[in-house]
């Protein structure tokens, strides 16, 4: 599709009508549709910091401890296109709407949660929740706010939240986990849930579409996915050769590739593939993947470095991440102005190459680094980076869609972000274990030793060695966003995208 027919099939299908009010409605769903992304980026990182204390307090095993975080990140990831789809036929706000109450539930189910099998079970229905109002809030800037200036605005705050949400999780973690208890980073989530529920009535519905559900579609896409990122996650913990690992991967070869066939000869499939055939489109969805699997890792292994090498609480650890919420919510702010004048991957090609600079600066770490002259500006750096990257690659995933398949187009987006974080995150921590165990085997647990029995010389042998796995997953990650930069140059489109505000279109005050 020629860039022309693309801005005139957005102008025919995405301009929304107008809600009363004007720019003070439109003010009001930009605050919406920013506090449910924030809420839902956030759970993902929030509970981070508390695993130590959540295992103190409900005796979670080690095994068990990790799937408090992934149980989120399974139910999420493998949900995200049945729930993009569910939005396009039954009504976007109503999904938006489902989700966002869905998810207040289930926080409030985990923070009153008296044993681990409760709080999993809470944190897996915190990931349906989840799937079913991140694709829906995507769509709904579509249809609630007018292309051009209104719309850039609100892709650009949508896009900073996809950065300061992760930041401000590790934040919100530490603080409440230490000043409370940390069941408060669930209950945190009921106040910001029930506001988003209230002013759901600024946003504007979009008609809902004739068709009908795919069910063997979505069993088997659903399926598909949940078994990928299962194999990612376990494959990541146990090892490439781990049985379970083997026969997930196996079942999601079986399972995606069965879902393709089905969609390509069903009437009414979950993915249309004539999504796929834009190169553009289908570039921001690979460049996204590449994105989150550096984005992701760069939290976890960030935060390891500060508190086990630096000996960072959890509290000086989230106000450590402040240069990055800073640095993606100014880039995101600048970007979402640049796209009107520049070609989409002007933008995100020089954000990626930025991003891949400061990974690689933190590549240089020391275990005695300083955070002043060494980590807050490599962080900073990366977060700029970042933050360019994600408002073009937003735009380009919904940019040309048929108003009827922009929530399954969102989904997609918001899916291969979730699928890069869990690969990238496996495929780094394999990487940062086995290059720390090349200089001190089983590193992480001699330095709980060393700290333990006031073995210093040994903690200090364990610091250098964790901190070379740790550089070695940032270089790797680096590399990362310099791939997605090549994915950018050779299949984003050159030309600037359509973002002139129409005649009509009403501001936001």
């Amino acid at each position: 599709m020629s860039t022309d027919r693309a801005a005139a099939a957005v102008a025919s299908a995405d301009t929304p009508t107008t809600p009363p009010g004007g720019g003070r409605h439109l003010g009001l769903a930009l605050i919406v549709i920013a506090a449910a992304q924030l809420m839902v980026v956030l759970d993902a990182t929030i509970t981070n910091i508390a695993l130590p204390a959540i295992q103190t307090d409900l005796d979670v095993t080690d095994a068990n401890l990790a799937w408090i975080v992934n149980s989120y990140a399974l139910a999420f990831g493998g949900l995200l296109l049945l729930g993009g789809r569910a939005g396009d036929l039954f009504g976007r706000r109503r999904m938006f709407q489902t989700g966002i109450a869905v998810f207040t539930l289930a926080s409030l189910l985990g923070g009153l949660a008296p044993d681990e099998g409760l709080l999993i079970a809470a944190r897996v229905l915190q990931g349906v929740g989840a799937a079913l109002a991140a694709p829906s809030a995507l769509a709904l800037i579509t249809t609630t706010f007018p292309q051009g200036k209104p719309r850039n605005t609100a892709m650009g705050v949508y896009a900073a939240m996809g950065g300061v949400g992760a930041t401000v999780g590790l934040l919100l973690g530490g603080t409440l986990t230490d000043l409370l208890d940390w069941r408060w980073v669930f209950f945190v989530n009921i106040p910001i849930g029930l506001a988003v529920l209230t002013g759901t009535k600024t946003l504007v519905e979009a008609e809902r579409h004739p068709g009908r559900l795919d069910i063997p579609g979505a069993i088997t896409g659903t399926g598909g996915l949940i078994a990928l990122v299962y194999g990612i996650t376990r494959g990541g913990e146990h090892g490439w050769t781990d049985a379970p690992a083997l026969a997930s991967f196996a079942g999601a070869a079986v399972l995606l590739t069965t879902f393709l066939l089905l969609q390509a000869r069903t009437t009414d499939p979950m993915l249309p593939l004539r999504l796929l055939k834009d190169r553009s489109r289908s570039g921001s969805y690979a460049t996204m993947l590449f994105i989150g699997a550096g984005m992701f890792a760069t939290f976890y292994f960030l935060t390891l470095y500060m508190q086990l090498i630096l000996g960072y609480s959890p509290v000086k650890t989230g106000f450590a991440y402040l240069p990055f919420s800073f640095g993606m919510a100014t880039a995101a702010g600048v970007s979402s102005k640049l796209i009107t004048h520049f070609a989409p991957r002007l933008i995100a090609g020089p954000g990626l190459l930025v991003g891949a600079v400061g990974m690689f600066w933190f590549a240089t770490l020391e275990p005695d680094s300083s955070y002043a002259a060494h980590l807050m500006p490599a962080m900073f750096v990366t977060a700029l980076g970042l933050g360019m990257s994600f408002v073009p690659m937003t735009l380009g995933a919904v940019s040309g869609v048929a108003h009827h398949d922009t929530g399954i187009a969102s989904a997609l987006l918001n899916t291969a972000q979730q699928i890069g974080g869990a690969l990238g995150l496996a495929v780094l921590s394999t990487i940062a274990t086995s290059a720390a165990n090349d200089k001190l085997p089983d590193a992480a647990t001699t330095l709980y030793r060393a700290l333990a029995t006031k073995d210093f010389a040994l903690a200090a042998r364990a610091h250098e060695a964790l901190t070379q796995g740790y550089t070695m997953a940032f270089a790797a990650a680096g590399a990362m966003f310099l791939a997605g930069l090549v994915v950018t140059v050779l299949a984003i489109n050159a030309q600037r995208q359509h973002t002139e505000v129409d005649a009509g279109a009403v501001h936001m005050g």
